[in-house]
């Protein structure tokens, strides 16, 4: 008799979650592949954009879920619980920067200030306006900046987002419309002819690692 092989691929997050509890490796692979880019992506942003400590940030949180996958409920959003976690994990590296550097900016040390003083030309240009974003996305908030990943880079709903970082949708959203009027502000100097600077924000945002 021929055997069906399973194919994971259709499964949903939650449902291969279930085979993972019961020490499937498989299923857990499946995930990872997943999820994997995704975190990396993540924590590449909240992290500095330090590659290095992103790649062991992702590296960490997969072996949180490996080693105790019990901790999910399977009734339960997967895409929540991994963010969770993920978001967690940036709290407490910030509060180890913070007692550090006897600071509490969060900012990468080696983000320089912008220079106000380039020409039109090099103020227009793409990659003039990505450096500036990333330096404008660095100096927000945790929350605010945490807040406007997830919701841009990552597409998740205001209610995700709420359980996420555990409060309410309507905080959720005052920090999006914060996040979005100070960056508009910071960056109208690039505004384009026939389009938004909050929209080129928005689709910057979506290609960045």
């Amino acid at each position: 008799m021929k055997v069906v092989k399973h194919k994971y691929k259709e499964d949903t997050d939650e449902d291969l979650m279930a085979e993972v509890i019961k020490g499937n490796d498989r299923a857990f692979s499946e995930i990872y592949d997943r999820y994997s880019k995704m975190m990396l992506n993540y924590f590449f942003k909240m992290l500095w954009q330090d590659r290095e400590k992103a790649e062991d940030f992702m590296q960490e949180l997969f072996t949180k879920i490996i080693h105790k996958p019990e901790l999910f409920n399977v009734n339960k959003s997967f895409k929540t619980w991994i963010f969770s976690i993920a978001h967690n994990m940036c709290k407490n590296e910030y509060r180890k920067q913070e007692v550090r550097k006897g600071t509490s900016n969060n900012l990468n040390e080696n983000i320089t200030v912008a220079n106000n003083d380039t020409s039109p030309d090099e103020r227009y240009d793409q990659g003039v306006f990505n450096d500036r974003l990333k330096e404008e996305l660095a100096a927000l908030s945790q929350n605010h900046r945490t807040t406007f990943i997830l919701r841009f880079k990552q597409d998740m709903s205001i209610k995700e987002i709420a359980d996420v970082m555990e409060t309410s949708e309507g905080t959720v959203k005052s920090r999006i419309f914060y996040a979005l009027k100070k960056l508009n502000e910071s960056l109208k100097e690039f505004k384009p002819i026939g389009t938004s600077v909050v929209l080129m924000i928005i689709n910057v945002l979506k290609t960045f690692i």
